[in-house]
């Protein structure tokens, strides 16, 4: 596994992100990677943004080894905790400035990711998502849908602690067909899937939602 590389900007991604450990002891994290190679084509290089200490790409690359898998993530210590029979690289950085060439990655996953960015990064980062795949590249990324309907019922959000944003279905799909992306779908993520699957016809059922798009 290639070195990760020192993040050298400062801000509070770090802070934020080195208090919250859900990533790590989230039981529904393998599944909801599972879910999300479903949609990968059947060989390249995946960026997994947000990956954390890698649980997530443990489970993807037992769905498929021959994924090249590079892990990216603001903390170089849950980089450096990355299983190397699962990821091939890790780089440390920010999503709004990935360090990679044009058209690196055949696909892009972001597991319960973007909700963690500023609003101002957000375009920032999708852009950047559609910079770096290739042509036909795919981007699957998840978020906690803040039309829940739990949330809907008790009058919360998604807001708060490391969640910085919150991103509408279709506010989000738009956001990504604006930088290029198409053929763009929406599916049920969480843990009610296991009971509906992900293509349950009300999305206010599911606690978090999965988007997918295409450079087109």
């Amino acid at each position: 596994m290639s070195k990760p590389r020192r993040c050298e900007m400062t801000d509070t991604y770090e802070h934020l992100n080195s208090q919250q450990f859900e990533a790590e002891s989230d039981t529904f994290t393998p599944a909801r990677y599972r879910q999300m190679g479903r949609w990968l084509p059947a060989a390249g290089k995946v960026l997994d943004v947000g990956c954390s200490t890698g649980r997530g790409g443990h489970a993807l690359k037992g769905v498929n080894p021959v994924w090249i898998l590079i892990g990216f993530d603001c903390l170089e210590a849950r980089l450096a905790r990355l299983p190397k029979e699962a990821y091939t690289g890790a780089v440390c950085g920010y999503s709004t400035s990935i360090p990679a060439d044009d058209g690196a990655f055949q696909a892009i996953v972001a597991g319960e990711f973007i909700e963690h960015l500023k609003p101002e990064d957000v375009m920032k980062s999708i852009s950047e998502f559609y910079r770096v795949l290739s042509p036909s590249g795919v981007l699957v990324l998840t978020t906690p849908n803040p039309d829940y309907i739990k949330l809907r019922l008790t009058g919360r959000t998604v807001l708060g602690g490391p969640h910085l944003s919150e991103h509408h279905p279709k506010h989000l799909a738009s956001r990504l067909s604006s930088v290029g992306f198409g053929r763009i779908k929406i599916r049920g993520t969480g843990r009610v899937s296991h009971f509906l699957g992900t293509h349950f016809p009300y999305l206010n059922v599911y606690g978090s939602y999965m988007i997918i798009g295409f450079k087109e």
